[in-house]
């Protein structure tokens, strides 16, 4: 009986082209808009994640703000101090920086000087492409070595051969300092700017360059396999409790990856909602189709009953024809917002996420729509009087 009534369905909706792609044209656009939404918004929030995952979700910077309480706080010390106080943590890295003027002959460009210890490379992954970082005991004796990030070392040495050349850091006087590495190029990670810093020896910065009154900033290392969000909040509570949240400023790259995720997901459901309003009205549109079709058909409607069919044999013919109606819409839908989410996504530059999810809520509300929206029109057809509907003109 239900295959009938899908071929009487689809028999009927070929035999009127026209107003089938009338009715099903809401269904369809509600559908892709849908599907559209929701597959970009997951492609949104997955590109998102994975530019700040490729930064390194397992970092949190620590930045204090100058006081006298601050001051007191952050010291060279502070790292074994936050360490005792919170599981999961590998390492904690000083690091102080300003700006400043570096010359070799006739090239010169402005840096980033910061003043680091020797494992700075190794716990940021951070790899050499000529020479090599400096050393614990180049750190130990404060020696004036400096290592050129990869387009300070393009500016300051065009022609290359920058290992053992001497160049001039100019702080209030010039010093000299010899380069004993170049790094490889490496995308900024938020607060870290790679590319146009130079490293030079944490005592060497501190003794030599710049006597600092608090150390500018601490790098911490998650312990690998530990939750970053969870000792993001372990050190939140840690550093409230010592100083007062007004006395630093922390910045984690997986807090930012999980707001970065609820935006869009909130975001993305709202806008879905929206779209999902246009369902309702091809389902507005798909109810006046039907009671045409109703109307259309009294006589056939009143033959059938005359030769035994039930009202409800009568009535599942209809729901079943605003059903495939609104299947087909959906699958031409899916089809039709893949195809969109696609063109966008590249343009973007997105790599596309499809949303299996929304496939499977998009049909199963388009199927709702269907039987919602042809209730009405198949019930009417199921209560026609048979005397009535054969005489109807």
């Amino acid at each position: 009986m239900i295959w009938e009534n899908i071929k009487l369905a689809l028999k009927d909706m070929m035999a009127s082209k026209m107003r089938t792609l009338l009715s099903l044209l809401g269904i369809v656009i509600g559908v892709a808009s849908v599907i559209a939404i929701l597959t970009l918004g997951q492609s949104a929030t997955k590109s998102i994640t994975q530019t700040i995952v490729e930064s390194g979700l397992e970092m949190v910077t620590i930045f204090p703000i100058r006081s006298e309480k601050a001051a007191n706080e952050f010291t060279e010390d502070f790292g074994e101090r936050l360490m005792s106080n919170v599981a999961d943590i590998k390492t904690v890295l000083p690091v102080n920086s300003s700006s400043a003027l570096l010359r070799i002959g006739q090239n010169s460009t402005n840096a980033t000087v910061s003043g680091v210890l020797s494992s700075y490379a190794s716990v940021l992954d951070y790899e050499a492409e000529e020479g090599e970082f400096f050393s614990l005991a180049d750190n130990m004796a404060s020696r004036q070595v400096v290592v050129l990030g990869a387009t300070v070392a393009e500016e300051l040495f065009p022609e290359g051969n920058a290992i053992g050349q001497f160049i001039s850091i100019f702080r209030n006087q010039a010093k000299s300092y010899q380069v004993v590495g170049v790094m490889q190029e490496k995308d900024a990670s938020f607060n870290l700017q790679f590319n146009s810093s130079v490293y030079i020896p944490y005592n060497t910065y501190t003794q030599r360059y710049i006597r600092p009154t608090i150390v500018g900033s601490y790098v911490v290392r998650v312990a690998d396999g530990a939750d970053a969000l969870a000792v993001s909040d372990a050190i939140t509570d840690f550093l409230d409790r010592t100083v007062g949240s007004d006395a630093y400023r922390l910045f984690s790259p997986a807090s930012l990856a999980d707001m970065a995720q609820q935006i869009t997901g909130t975001f993305s459901s709202f806008l879905a909602a929206i779209a999902a309003i246009s369902l309702l009205v091809g389902g507005i549109g798909i109810m006046n189709i039907m009671l045409v079709s109703v109307a259309e058909r009294t006589r056939e409607i009143g033959i059938r009953k005359a030769m035994g069919a039930s009202p409800w044999t009568i009535m599942g013919q209809f729901i079943t024809e605003a059903i495939v109606l609104t299947i087909t819409g959906g699958i031409i839908g899916i089809g039709l917002g893949t195809l969109l989410s696609y063109l966008v996504a590249d343009v973007v530059g997105w790599t596309l996420y499809i949303s299996y999810g929304s496939f499977l809520f998009a049909a199963g509300f388009s199927t709702l729509v269907g039987v919602f929206f042809g209730w009405y029109p198949a019930m009417k057809a199921s209560k026609l009087d048979p005397i009535e509907a054969l005489n109807y003109e």
